[in-house]
């Protein structure tokens, strides 16, 4: 899904897979690992404005012009048309 985009970075960690280009726009994680959580995974994404779709299960605003809206993944068929525009809007936004 992030391939499409354009030139980006990926970087692994023990945590977690982020994707970045001048700053980090997605990051993939396990909840488990860090609250009680029956998901594989959840899909982070830094968009410059707070959306108000039911789907993310919490957004954060950490710091000016970026909302951390955060997106379980119970499976695949999450990763549909609507969130590869939001990633899309996130990777613009990260510049």
């Amino acid at each position: 899904m992030a391939s499409g985009l354009g030139p980006l970075e990926v970087r692994v960690s023990k945590s977690q897979v982020s994707f970045r280009r001048r700053r980090s726009f997605a990051f993939v994680w396990r909840p488990g690992s860090y609250v009680k959580s029956s998901v594989p995974a959840v899909l982070s994404l830094a968009l410059p404005y707070q959306s108000a779709s039911p789907r993310f299960k919490q957004i954060a605003h950490p710091s000016a012009g970026i909302w951390m809206h955060h997106l379980e993944l119970p499976d695949s068929t999450q990763l549909d048309a609507e969130v590869q525009e939001w990633m899309r809007e996130a990777y613009e936004a990260a510049g």
